[in-house]
C-alpha cells in the first residue's frame, strides 16, 4: 500500500499550487539535444525493490527500462518486451523479450535478468512486492522468454509491469551497496559523473541503447527544487523551457508567448470512506450515512473557493480519460443536506455522530470546508495531528474509519488495484464487487473488459465506497524549443512525455 499513499502526497502538493514538477532547459533545448526537468522530491532509492511512483519516476524510468509502457494516448505498448500473450486461462502470462539489449555494463539483458528482478521484488519487503501477489512463480525457460505464473488471473499484472514492477537490474549488481545510488540498467541513460544526490541527477543517452531513436535528447538534467516559486521564476527568466505552473500564472505566461497545455485532470482528492463494515467507525457501515456524506459536499462550491475554479468536481474515482469513467455517475448526488439528513437519521442517526480522522501536512488547508460540510448533517470532525513520518501508517492501520485521500490520476487497472487493493484497508467484500472483479480479471476481449470496469464504478458510487470531491488539473508552459506531449491519459513521470519541437 505504501507507494499510492506516498503519490497522495505529492498528489496533494499538486493540488495546493497546481505546482512545478517538470521543466526543460531553453537555453540548451533548441537543438533537442538537453532536456532539464525539476522535481520537488529526489528518488528515495534506485533500487528496484525500493522503486516508487511519482516524480521520482523521472529519473529511475531512464535508467531502467520497464517489460511494457503506455504511450502519451494512454494505449498499452511493447517495451523491454516486444510481445506479451496469456494462456486461455488466463494464469499464464508469457513474455518475449526485444533482441539486442544490454545493461549501461555491455552485459546483455535475458530472461535471467527479468526472472531475478521479478523474484527479488516478490520476496523483499517494499512498496512493490503486493502487485505480484498473484504471480506464484517466474521462469525462464530460454534467454529471451519470460513466463509468469499466476495463483489466479490479475487484470492489473500488464499495468504493474509498465512501472516499478517491470523494471530489469542486473543480477551481478542488485544486491550490491551501488544499486541504491548508481544502478546498472537497461535504460536509455546513464547516470552522469556530475549527478549530486537528493540535489541534481544528469543523465547521458546511451547511443547503443536498442530504443535510442525514442529519447531525442542527449542530456538529461533532474533538479530537486522544492520551492515552487523558484522553478516558475525560471522558466520565466528564460532558464527552463517547460514546466507544470500554478494556475495563477497561466495568463501571464500566455501574454509572454508561452503555449500552455491543460491537463484535465492530474490527481484525485476525496474522503475515503473505508470502515464499510462499521467495525470502529459504526455508522460508516451503513451505506445510508455513507451516502448521505456524498450529499453533504457542495463540490463546485470547493472547486470555486478553494481551487479558485482550477478543478473539476467528481463523484467517481475514475480517471475521465479512463475505460471506466462514466459521465452520468457524475448525477448520483445532489449537494442537499437536508436530504443527508434525513438519510441519517433512518440510518439511526438524527443527531448524526462524532468521527476522528488524521491531519495530514496536506489536509490542513481543507480541514474547515470538511469540518462545516459533515457539520452541516451532524457529523463531528476531530482532526489528529499526526506527524508527516506517520502518515502511512495513518491510513493504512484501521486507526481510521475515514480520511482525506489524493491519489495522482492512472490507468484503469491501476485505480481498480489502488482503490479497491490498497485502499481498502478494511478489505471491504461484496458478492457483486466480486464476481465483477473476477470477471474482469479473466476478461481478454478490451471492450467487454470497459463495461465491467464501469459496473464497477457504478457500484463504488452506487454504494458509496468513496466520497470524492474533485480532480485538479495540471497546466504544462513550454516555449518554442519543448513540447508536452501528453493528453492526460498517462500520467506516468517519463521523458516521452516531452519532445523538442521541429
Amino acid at each position: 500500500m505504501r507507494p499510492r499513499v506516498l503519490t497522495s502526497v505529492a498528489a496533494m502538493a499538486a493540488i495546493l499550487a497546481t505546482a512545478s514538477c517538470g521543466a526543460s532547459d531553453g537555453r540548451s533545448s533548441a537543438d533537442g539535444r538537453t532536456l532539464t526537468l525539476a522535481v520537488q522530491g529526489a528518488p528515495n532509492s534506485f533500487d528496484p525493490v525500493e522503486l516508487t511512483d511519482g516524480t521520482q519516476a523521472y529519473v529511475w524510468s531512464s535508467v531502467y527500462d520497464t517489460l511494457l509502457t503506455y504511450d502519451n494516448k494512454g494505449e498499452l505498448r511493447p517495451n523491454a518486451a516486444e510481445s506479451w500473450s496469456y494462456s486461455d486461462d488466463r494464469e499464464t502470462l508469457t513474455l518475449k523479450l526485444q533482441d539486442g539489449m544490454t545493461f549501461s555494463t555491455g552485459d546483455p539483458v535475458d530472461s535471467a535478468a527479468v526472472k531475478a528482478t521479478l523474484e527479488r521484488t516478490m520476496k523483499e519487503p517494499g512498496p512493490n512486492r503486493f502487485k505480484l501477489a498473484a504471480v506464484e512463480s517466474v521462469e525462464a525457460p530460454d534467454a529471451s522468454t519470460v513466463v509468469l505464473n499466476l495463483e489466479k488471473p490479475d487484470a492489473t499484472l500488464l499495468h504493474a509491469l509498465t512501472m516499478a514492477v517491470g523494471v530489469i537490474g542486473d543480477p551481478k549488481t542488485l544486491d550490491s551497496e551501488r544499486t541504491a545510488l548508481d544502478p546498472v540498467g537497461s535504460g536509455p541513460y546513464v547516470l552522469d559523473g556530475a549527478t549530486v544526490n537528493a540535489s541534481k541527477y544528469v543523465l547521458k543517452k546511451r547511443d547503443d541503447h536498442w530504443n535510442a531513436k525514442a529519447y531525442p535528447f542527449e542530456t538529461v538534467e533532474i533538479r530537486v527544487i522544492k520551492d515552487r516559486t523558484a522553478t516558475v521564476n525560471a522558466l520565466r527568466s528564460g532558464g527552463l523551457s517547460a514546466a507544470s505552473v500554478e494556475t495563477t500564472q497561466v495568463d501571464r505566461l500566455k501574454a509572454a508567448g508561452f503555449d500552455v497545455k491543460y491537463i484535465e485532470a492530474a490527481a484525485l482528492a476525496g474522503v475515503a470512506l473505508v470502515d464499510r463494515d462499521g467495525t470502529r467507525v459504526k455508522p460508516l457501515g451503513d451505506e445510508r450515512v455513507r451516502r448521505a456524506i456524498n450529499m453533504a459536499f457542495d463540490r463546485h462550491k470547493i472547486v470555486e473557493q478553494l481551487l479558485r475554479g482550477a478543478g473539476k468536481p467528481t463523484q467517481q474515482v475514475f480517471n475521465p480519460k479512463s475505460d471506466a469513467y462514466d459521465p452520468a455517475l457524475e448525477q448520483t448526488y445532489s449537494y442537499d443536506p437536508a436530504a443527508a439528513k434525513k438519510l441519517m437519521a433512518e440510518a439511526g442517526y438524527p443527531n448524526g455522530f462524532e468521527v476522528h480522522m488524521p491531519s495530514l501536512f496536506f489536509t490542513k488547508p481543507f480541514e474547515p470546508t470538511i469540518d462545516q460540510s459533515l457539520a452541516e448533517i451532524g457529523i463531528k470532525v476531530t482532526w489528529d495531528p499526526t506527524p508527516p513520518q506517520n502518515s502511512v501508517s495513518a491510513t493504512t492501520s484501521r486507526e481510521y474509519g475515514m480520511f482525506l485521500f489524493v491519489e495522482g490520476i492512472t490507468s484503469t487497472p491501476g485505480e481498480v488495484q489502488a482503490y479497491l487493493g490498497s485502499r481498502n484497508v478494511f478489505d471491504s467484500t461484496d458478492p457483486e464487487l466480486t464476481t465483477l472483479l473476477e470477471q474482469v480479471n479473466a476478461e481478454s476481449d478490451p471492450a467487454e473488459a470497459a463495461g465491467l470496469y464501469r459496473r464497477i464504478n457504478a457500484f463504488t458510487v452506487e454504494n458509496a465506497w468513496f466520497a470524492p470531491l474533485f480532480f485538479t488539473p495540471r497546466s504544462w508552459a513550454t516555449d518554442g524549443d519543448v513540447e508536452f506531449l501528453g493528453d492526460g491519459s498517462n500520467v506516468f513521470s517519463t521523458i516521452r512525455t516531452f519532445g523538442p519541437t521541429g
